[in-house]
């Protein structure tokens, strides 16, 4: 069924209803499905990998709902609502094995520069969107690599659906002064949730140790906590580029 089709039946359906304060909690399924499986590819193994693909398209598709209404909320118009599934999760995989290629080549090249601290963490990029970072460097870098993300879903939907990283590249250095300001504000905000979620995991550690309440309490706010964040995180990244995005077309003349 094709988007223009969809459109179509919709218009001449029941009025759409809306969910409020709920659509803010659209993405939260994926989070909980890419934290289960970092767990398990935490625990090694022969699953480790497939999990760690999982997580990853699992963020991804958290990253496509919250980006679809982030880009409504900047008086902007996206067909991401439109797709069914099965065309979210090719858009998925498309964009999931560039980035996975940007980053390996970026922990390459940071290992052939002698930086073998901080090559591992390159791989960690797309997972920073939604969970935190434990390098500096890594905050940026994921700030750059949700840019990316981002311009290649605004690129796919201008060219049926054909995902391309060279075509988001050039976007990215055309619209450079903006969209890279927005990445660098994004860094600066990650190390900033970072050091206040660090504190918060420090204080449930300590509630841990001392409350008297049963596992269920514990587990719940530990629940509630990652969670908290991981959505807190996804929708200042999200808001923060698409404004970048927006500020760099009206500038532009809208070109």
């Amino acid at each position: 069924m094709t988007i223009a089709l969809r459109k179509q039946l919709r218009q001449q359906s029941l009025p759409e209803i809306s969910f409020g304060p709920f659509r803010f909690l659209e993405a939260l399924p994926w989070l909980v499905m890419a934290a289960a499986m970092r767990v398990i590819a935490f625990g090694g193994g022969a699953v480790a990998f497939p999990a760690i693909v999982v997580a990853s398209i699992a963020v991804l598709h958290a990253f496509l709902v919250v980006a679809q209404r982030s880009i409504e909320l900047n008086d902007g118009q996206t067909n991401l609502g439109e797709l069914e599934f099965t065309e979210q999760f090719r858009l998925s995989r498309a964009v999931l094995w560039r980035i996975a290629l940007l980053m390996f080549a970026a922990g390459c090249a940071l290992l052939a520069a002698g930086f073998t601290s901080f090559a591992p963490h390159m791989m960690n990029g797309l997972d920073g969107m939604a969970f935190d970072q434990w390098t500096n460097i890594g905050k940026f870098w994921s700030a750059m690599v949700a840019a990316l993300v981002l311009l290649m879903i605004v690129d796919a939907e201008r060219n049926h659906g054909q995902v391309s990283f060279v075509r988001a590249l050039a976007e990215f250095a055309r619209r450079g002064l903006w969209v890279g300001a927005a990445v660098v504000v994004l860094g600066a905000v990650y190390l900033g949730l970072g050091l206040g979620q660090g504190w918060v995991r420090s204080a449930i550690w300590n509630f841990w140790q001392v409350s008297s309440s049963s596992q269920f309490i514990k587990n719940l706010i530990y629940f509630v906590f990652i969670f908290s964040f991981a959505m807190l995180r996804l929708w200042i990244t999200l808001l923060i580029l698409t404004w970048g995005l927006k500020q760099s077309y009206l500038r532009s003349g809208g070109a």
